[in-house]
């Protein structure tokens, strides 16, 4: 069997997206999966993700980690399916998509993607780290000493050593000018540092004006792949109408044999 898949990035975060409307993907195949993401031996990626049909929203997005295990949201990965699905024409500049955590919606304006993100009741305050679920767990902390930062290496540290074998994701802060902030992520399932994180920068976008670093409700995330927005709304419920905005673009187009 054949099947045509195509690569998609959003901020160097990597994607194999495939149109599985047909369900003839073996997605309970973790060990083909873990393969076609191996940059090595395989088609080399951050995740595989499905696009599948639903009932009730424009499509479905499943999302394996690189482990070729079912992940939780990916925020990136959200945007790249939005793309996709625009480029398969099943959408016009505005969509609704069902993810595992729930139904998201999306706006395209050129070559930026705006995904909505799940609201977030509450955020964990630690005296040296703040914890909160963006879609995916993440651990947010300042990092004084940027240039020696090992993220692989602090990352699994604290990855496995603080939340065990279920994990979280582990995103490293450095403020720059007003509302600006460089971000370095590790992520579980990837389980190495990646170029940017879609939900990690929501992450620490929301933390921060937690921590008051914030005047306004919207943040810059800088990455090692780009530039990424964070947009949303504070009350005494939390934090809601969450957007993450920024590019996702189609890299290639290939078959699977």
């Amino acid at each position: 069997m054949q099947m045509t898949f195509y690569k998609y990035q959003a901020t160097g975060n990597d994607f194999i997206m495939v149109d599985n409307r047909q369900e003839l993907f073996p997605k309970n195949d973790t060990k083909t999966i873990s393969h076609l993401c191996h940059r090595r031996f395989g088609i080399g990626a951050d995740g595989l993700i499905l696009l599948e049909t639903d009932n009730s929203t424009d499509f479905r997005m499943v999302y394996f980690n690189a482990d070729g295990k079912q992940g939780s949201m990916c925020g990136n990965g959200g945007r790249c399916i939005v793309a996709f699905a625009k480029f398969l024409d099943l959408i016009g500049t505005e969509c609704t998509f069902q993810a595992v955590d729930g139904v998201h919606q999306a706006q395209i304006s050129e070559d930026q993607i705006s995904l909505q993100m799940q609201d977030v009741p509450h955020i964990q305050s630690n005296p040296r780290y703040l914890y909160l679920d963006t879609g995916s767990p993440h651990h947010v902390q300042f990092w004084d000493d940027w240039d020696t930062l090992n993220v692989e290496k602090e990352g699994r540290r604290i990855r496995y050593g603080l939340y065990g074998e279920k994990g979280s994701n582990i995103n490293f802060v450095k403020p720059l000018d007003s509302g600006r902030f460089q971000v370095r992520t590790y992520e579980r399932g990837v389980e190495a540092e990646t170029f940017s994180c879609g939900t990690g920068v929501t992450a620490v976008a929301l933390a921060m004006f937690e921590l008051g670093q914030l005047s306004h409700p919207q943040a810059e995330l800088v990455t090692l792949g780009g530039t990424l927005k964070v947009r949303f709304k504070k009350d005494q419920k939390g934090y809601s109408d969450i957007w993450l905005e920024g590019p996702a673009e189609r890299v290639f187009k290939g078959v699977l044999k």
